[in-house]
């Protein structure tokens, strides 16, 4: 009898060794390729299509500012406040991702695994065409989304000063503070993206808890951010160099480092350091098991 048979625990009928079989984690290298394959699909995608579902995903992260804004409004002041609307800012974050439109931070994990893999300057293009068309998408819809809540009849006074005050907490960070929480960020996003293949069935507790944790520690993040500083500038409390100079360039920055060049460059190296099978091969196995 071989160690690998002693070890086990005896009198699993063949079912049961199956059930066992099926029911481990994928290993990394799994997660790994389900996430490459996602990319490379977002990268195959068409100008039009990435466009439009950019724009929407900016337009429903209206819903983390609303969220927020009507929690501060109706909630007692306290210290115990923002631990409570902070689960407003999760809203937005489920309605884009439940929706499978298209976010720039989600991107920088999903669609730079494909260039990792296969470091290609046709791989660079199509990853730095997704990232403009998809940022600028998600901007404009924030933009958007900003002025028709701030012009059109829609909150109270007391909720309208909530959302002002919501921006003007993002603008007391200076630009390393801008850039520093951006890093921490883009990687709890990047780690929420990972997370998801392996515990699909508990999707939308793994969303709110790390959106809740970015809320709750006050980090940057460049779409729901646009939406709140942005409102600042059509109010007329910021101006709009304000906004690109000391909020959206060094968050974004941090966002895409956090993103992809610590979380999906440490991930690509664990995967690549593994002695066993390539990332493809072991996800087709797996896949034919499941199955």
């Amino acid at each position: 009898m071989s160690d690998e048979q002693s070890e086990k625990t005896p009198g699993l009928s063949p079912d049961e060794q199956q059930e066992v079989s099926h029911n481990q984690p994928p290993r990394a290298a799994v997660l790994h390729e389900i996430i490459r394959l996602q990319g490379d699909q977002e990268l195959e995608r068409t100008l039009a299509a990435l466009w439009w579902s950019a724009l929407a995903a900016g337009l429903t992260m209206g819903l983390s500012l609303m969220a927020m804004g009507l929690f501060y409004a109706r909630l007692p002041e306290g210290e115990s406040i923002q631990v409570i609307a902070s689960l407003g800012y999760s809203a937005g974050f489920l309605g884009v991702i439940l929706a499978r439109q298209q976010l720039f931070t989600e991107n920088t994990l999903t669609a730079v695994l494909p260039v990792m893999t296969t470091p290609t300057l046709g791989n660079l293009g199509r990853l730095l065409r997704l990232w403009g068309i998809v940022l600028l998408g998600n901007l404009s819809g924030t933009l958007l989304v900003a002025w028709v809540m701030l012009e059109l009849p829609i909150f109270d006074s007391k909720t309208d000063i909530a959302f002002l005050e919501i921006g003007r907490k993002v603008m007391e960070n200076d630009l390393s503070q801008m850039f520093a929480k951006g890093i921490v960020s883009g990687w709890m996003i990047a780690t929420m993206v990972w997370m998801i293949p392996s515990m699909e069935q508990a999707k939308i507790w793994i969303i709110v808890l790390i959106t809740y944790l970015m809320a709750l520690g006050d980090f940057t993040h460049i779409v729901v951010g646009s939406l709140e500083v942005s409102y600042l500038v059509w109010a007329g409390e910021q101006s709009w160099s304000a906004f690109w100079l000391d909020f959206a360039l060094p968050t974004l920055a941090g966002n895409i480092i956090g993103g992809s060049f610590i979380f999906a460059l440490i991930s690509h190296a664990q995967v690549r350091s593994d002695s066993g099978k390539p990332p493809s091969r072991l996800f087709d196995d797996t896949r034919a098991r499941h199955d």
